[in-house]
């Protein structure tokens, strides 16, 4: 194929999905286009250094527009593809262009959960999801005192122990009975509550947000259910995020809470694939899977790239996670669901220990708390489909990388 591949798009997924078909050989033009003025920049810092100083902007930028011009990408940024003409093989821009496609990549991310309430377009009401996002969130922190972070998932909590570090006032509310309870299981939510509350962080679980006070057009205060009311010179809005499959649905592909997608991220359409947060990969067993991770957007996005050349590059990694919050570093990989058994190994008081999830005798998945060796042992373990027993797993003597040798 050596007709024109648009990509949609132009965050990891699909600076992969460029950059991958140039090392697949593909000759013909590469287009990537980004509705937001920038170039490729990375995400997850917009959460951890960059609030804290850490990060540069600098350093976010993964490729300048002249590295991609070196590969013969062609970057355009600051427009929005309005439609897919799967008929014609055509997009349509807002700024009136109709660009003719060979091969279509959709890489059009998820954008952030809104809170349904009066009050969220009072100034210092804000949602974390992109640059100018994070910027907003910068200049915010400068002046605010009292912080309420909504919602106890991975974005608020670094959000909430930057803003402690910087000596911020801050509240944590989460609607549910523990913090990260989708990811984690209920031992691994009680310690990072513990750490936050140990900073000075106030965490408040079952807190039904019911009303955001203004004064002047600025937040002044969070109201909950229960009738407390919480000061807040800055609210961070974080309940989750929902896939961008908008643009794909109305061009007629499947999509189920996101652009429905098999192992090599092909969609119904021969000639369209989508890689990242906005596909709902179909497995084996007919289930769909959803992952929000820079992993799934390079691993996907270079099985978008093999597929558009007619390859077939399935991923078949297990799935990898972080998180950074104040000097605890939380390493998961592979996925919780149906755990039947947990063990642990290390020491919580020390804050360092692993928690390793079984189905009937068989890991599924650990979640390791500052001890690197361990996950990254595990990782290697669950990529080659190989299992410790519970009993050796909490066996602090036993050396999990023995089982690698066999």
């Amino acid at each position: 194929m050596n007709s024109p591949v648009i990509i949609i798009g132009a965050g990891m997924a699909g600076l992969t999905i460029a950059e991958a078909l140039r090392s697949e050989g593909f000759a013909g033009q590469v287009m990537l286009i980004g509705d937001e003025e920038r170039s490729p920049y990375q995400r997850p810092p917009l959460s951890k250094g960059l609030l804290t100083g850490e990060n540069t902007e600098a350093q976010l930028q993964m490729r300048t527009p002249e590295a991609l011009e070196k590969k013969n990408i062609e970057l355009i940024t600051g427009v929005k593809v309005t439609t897919i003409d799967r008929a014609s093989h055509r997009v349509h821009l807002d700024d009136g262009r109709s660009l003719e496609y060979g091969g279509l990549a959709l890489a059009t991310g998820s954008r952030n959960r809104p809170l349904p309430l009066p009050g969220v377009e009072l100034d210092g009401v804000i949602s974390l999801r992109t640059f100018d996002d994070a910027k907003r969130l910068i200049e915010g922190l400068k002046d605010a005192q009292s912080m309420v972070v909504v919602g106890g998932g991975f974005i608020g909590l670094e959000v909430a122990a930057c803003a402690n570090k910087m000596g911020k006032d801050v509240v944590i509310l989460e609607a549910m009975d523990r913090l990260m309870a989708r990811a984690v299981a209920p031992l691994v939510s009680e310690f990072y509550a513990g750490v936050h509350r140990s900073h000075g962080v106030r965490v408040e679980l079952n807190a039904k947000v019911s009303e955001l006070v203004g004064r002047d057009g600025h937040i002044s205060a969070v109201r909950t259910a229960d009738g407390k009311e919480y000061p807040a010179d800055l609210l961070l809005v974080g309940i989750g995020v929902i896939p961008n499959d908008e643009l794909a649905k109305a061009g007629g592909l499947e999509c189920n809470h996101g652009i429905v997608v098999d192992a090599c991220a092909r969609t119904l359409d021969p000639a369209i694939v989508a890689a990242g947060d906005c596909t709902a990969r179909r497995q084996a067993d007919g289930a769909l899977l959803r992952l929000e991770s820079v992993q799934n957007a390079l691993e996907q996005g270079k099985s978008a790239a093999a597929a558009l050349m007619g390859k077939d590059r399935p991923f078949v990694a297990v799935p990898w996670f972080w998180s950074d919050q104040y000097d605890v570093k939380l390493q998961m990989v592979g996925l919780s669901a149906g755990y039947d058994q947990i063990v642990t190994r290390g020491s919580q008081a020390e804050q360092k220990f692993t928690v390793f999830y079984f189905r009937a005798g068989k890991l599924l998945c650990v979640d390791s708390i500052n001890q690197p060796k361990i996950y990254m042992a595990v990782r290697k373990l669950l990529d080659k489909g190989g299992s410790p027993t519970p009993e050796q797993a909490a066996d602090e003597s036993f050396a999990l990388e023995t089982l690698l040798q066999s």
